[in-house]
């Protein structure tokens, strides 16, 4: 049986999702903000310019018309006044921006008009912006500082308060996991806050909770039926002995052995659920259990028989009847449902049942084997109790049961102890 999905230890936790994604929000808004600060701020300057350079070219207009004289930073026709200015026709007052950098003066607005009378001159003002534009540089420099530095303290906290939801959220995927490998009692229990969180946690409780009656409910029925069960079996048993030898008592007596068989599967799956099952563990030779498990089957079956050593035997600690029970079961259904030759192969701490059949069928793959189910027609009849019992006994003993199909067709059982 595949193991229950478990977190990837590659994968990019929550907290810093969050925290990435609250940095990125607070630069996108720290960038939002120091842009329009900055337009606002560059139209302010050049408005204030704009305005200084109308009022300049005002009073200049005054003087020039009562008394011929230009007042300080007045000029007519001057070298640099861009060329939409140097072609006005009317008296009207017009300003442009100047862009070029010359010496100390940065850019600049200039406020034009056409002198009256003929041959009028242009008189222009021109107003620098170079010092507030420095101050505008500053100030983008000062707020980029800034920035940086509510960015650099808000990232902790950030990280600390995604931290503080990825742990909630982990404890409800941590019961989540408990719940599936069969801690029916787990449960996440109250979580701090009121939100999507705790709503998570309690549904997933309250799943627990229904889950685990129903699961009760079905195994104290199975357990109740095989023990009600096993009397009228023996009593049919001793029924069938007293039969006058035959073809009729031996069918019967192949039904009674098969119908005490099931009784007795049942009662080992309700006390395996119950958990009431401890192992005696025990130092045994790994492949002399293994071949005492094949023999008993009755079942042509290959074995073979590995390890390091030189004699090629492995000890191992475990339950040696409960490890038998594993390999009967698992031979046995590799027959019943597979196709010779079945193979079994010792190596090391690990036994390999083999088969040369359909395969397992993808749901058992997925999902693990199940009472009552065989998973595919092509694998025949029978209850499907030889796998969930074979898997129930690996737990116990702490080792590993994997199910997967040959690349070249057989279902392929690998038992891994401890």
């Amino acid at each position: 049986m595949r193991p229950f999905p478990r977190p990837r230890p590659d994968r990019v936790s929550l907290r810093w999702k969050i925290a990435a994604l609250a940095a990125a929000t607070a630069c996108l808004v720290a960038a939002a903000v120091g842009a329009l600060v900055h337009v606002w701020t560059a139209r302010d300057i050049r408005g204030r310019a704009e305005a200084q350079a109308l009022n300049s070219l005002y009073a200049a207009m005054e003087v020039h018309r009562r008394t011929g004289t230009l007042t300080n930073g007045a000029d007519l026709d001057p070298a640099g006044l861009p060329a939409s200015l140097r072609r006005l026709t009317d008296t009207s007052r017009h300003t442009a921006y100047d862009g070029r950098v010359a010496g100390n003066l940065g850019p600049s607005v200039w406020a034009a008009a056409r002198t009256e009378g003929p041959g009028g001159r242009v008189l222009a003002v021109q107003v620098n912006m170079g010092p507030e534009l420095h101050d505008l540089q500053r100030l983008d420099v000062t707020m980029t500082v800034a920035s940086l530095a509510a960015l650099v303290a808000a990232t902790p906290v950030a990280v600390y308060g995604a931290g503080l939801l990825a742990r909630r959220l982990r404890r409800v995927s941590e019961t989540a996991v408990r719940i599936s490998a069969g801690d029916l009692d787990a449960r996440t229990g109250p979580t701090k806050g009121r939100d999507e969180v705790a709503d998570i946690a309690a549904t997933v409780d309250l799943m627990a909770d229904s889950l685990s009656r129903r699961l009760r409910t079905e195994r104290q029925f199975t357990a109740d039926v095989a023990h009600e069960l096993r009397t009228p079996v023996g009593g049919l048993l001793a029924a069938v002995d007293l039969l006058p030898p035959g073809e009729t008592e031996d069918l019967l007596r192949a039904r009674v052995r098969d119908l005490r068989g099931l009784v007795e599967d049942l009662l080992e799956i309700s006390r395996l659920d119950a958990g009431a099952e401890r192992p005696v563990r025990t130092h045994v030779p790994l492949g002399a259990v293994v071949a005492e498990a094949v023999a008993r089957t009755g079942l042509g079956t290959r074995l073979t028989v590995s390890g390091p050593g030189p004699e090629a035997v492995e000890t191992v600690e475990t339950d040696p009847r409960r490890l038998e029970r594993i390999v009967g079961n698992l031979v046995i259904n590799a027959h019943r449902h597979g196709a010779a030759p079945v193979e079994v192969t010792v190596e090391g701490r690990t036994v390999v049942v083999r088969d040369h059949g359909p395969g397992f069928p993808r749901d058992i793959l997925l999902d693990g084997p199940r009472r009552f189910h065989t998973g595919a027609a092509e694998r025949g009849s029978g209850h499907g109790l030889g796998l969930t019992i074979a898997l129930g006994q690996a737990r116990l003993l702490d080792a590993e049961l994997r199910l997967d199909n040959a690349p070249d067709g057989g279902a392929v059982a690998t038992l891994r102890l401890p």
